[in-house]
């Protein structure tokens, strides 16, 4: 039981990332580069949060100033990959097909924020995962029998909203649209400090909450992106 546990968390956090990735991505060198760029820079964002923690730790041993650092932190690095992919746009045109690259911005966000997703949550769920194999069952004498389960739809809803926030962040950048930066620097700190009520294994309370944030933002960047609801009735239909 404890590898089908690992398999079928491993399928719900990472399976549909992987579709994303497979189906928009793959085929395009630059958005691969893109990706992994953003993923380096996300990593270079934990380096740099688990410094100020360790830094802070003497002071102070709770969570939420952590967690808090962590998530401003997260956001600058995003704005940090926001003007390095606005100043390397010229180099890009030279080595795509894409006729017009500054009509194509959507789409360098759309990857850049699934490469942040990605690897926010494989650091996530990692060593989560490794634990389920086992040997050991999980929720037998303590805890609860769900936490696996619930710690992938939870990693799964970081990496869909990493993704939904950059491309509504590159966007409000680009259009100096302070309640999109602000709503998106909110967001991502409000479902973090929920997660805080798993905890108290309240953990129907954070999965609504985030996945009805996860629902909102993905509408906002469907909008930002220019999509309409014509447009999702011809996605809808296959037209």
């Amino acid at each position: 039981m404890t590898v089908v546990e690992f398999f079928g968390c491993s399928f719900l956090a990472f399976g549909p990332p992987v579709a994303m990735f497979a189906l928009t991505i793959a085929h395009d060198p630059i958005r691969i580069i893109i990706l992994i760029a953003a993923s380096f820079f996300w990593l270079v964002s934990l380096l740099l949060s688990s410094t100020v923690w360790l830094a802070f730790h003497p002071i102070t041993t709770t969570v939420t100033f952590g967690l808090i650092c962590s998530v401003f932190i997260q956001e600058g690095f995003r704005y940090l990959m926001y003007k390095v992919l606005r100043k390397t746009e010229n180099g890009l045109q030279e080595v795509t097909d894409i006729v017009r690259i500054a009509d194509y911005r959507h789409i360098l966000s759309y990857a850049s924020g699934l490469g942040f997703g990605i690897i926010s949550g494989a650091f996530s769920l990692v060593n989560i995962l490794a634990d389920s194999v086992g040997p050991a069952t999980v929720g037998l004498k303590a805890g609860s029998d769900v936490f696996m389960l619930i710690s992938a739809a939870q990693s799964l809803a970081m990496i869909l909203l990493h993704t939904f926030w950059s491309v509504i962040f590159f966007n409000a950048c680009d259009v100096k649209n302070y309640y999109h930066i602000g709503y998106v620097v909110a967001s991502h700190l409000f479902v973090s400090c929920m997660t805080l009520l798993n905890a108290n294994a309240l953990f129907g309370v954070t999965l609504s909450i985030s996945y009805l944030v996860l629902g909102i933002t993905g509408v906002i960047a469907f909008q930002v992106a220019g999509g309409t609801v014509a447009s999702f009735r011809k996605f809808l239909t296959c037209k």
